[in-house]
């Protein structure tokens, strides 16, 4: 069973940077697709960035793109979601997701890491 634990989120102002970490475990990590979600108090969780399993493929969502940046050390376990730039927009709970190779819907999620950026 795989497993996902974020960390990194904290109280920014406006203009900062934080990079988020998600540690995976429990399968094979160079054959799961990445993503980082984000959910706004109210709001729907929406999809912020992603890549595929060979690392590649690397999506961002408009809002977003430009400012952050999400990569991997694939011998850590770990993918990262740099942040730069922050605007008060950006609060949310950020939430690291995975999929098997080219399986259609997000299988695995975290428990989500709270970004607070203020003005």
């Amino acid at each position: 069973q795989v497993q996902l634990v974020e960390s990194g989120g904290e109280s920014v102002q406006a203009g900062g940077s934080l990079r988020l970490s998600c540690t995976f475990s429990g399968r094979s990590f160079a054959s799961y697709s990445m993503g980082w979600f984000r959910q706004a108090p109210g709001k729907e969780r929406d999809f912020v960035a992603s890549f595929n399993w060979t690392g590649r493929s690397t999506r961002y969502s408009d809002s977003v793109k430009g400012r952050f940046t999400m990569s991997r050390v694939i011998a850590a376990n770990k993918v990262f979601l740099q942040m730069n730039s922050l605007e008060p927009e950006d609060t949310a709970t950020y939430y690291c997701a995975a999929r098997f190779m080219r399986s259609d819907s997000w299988q695995y999620w975290g428990q989500g890491t709270q970004v607070t950026v203020s003005s």
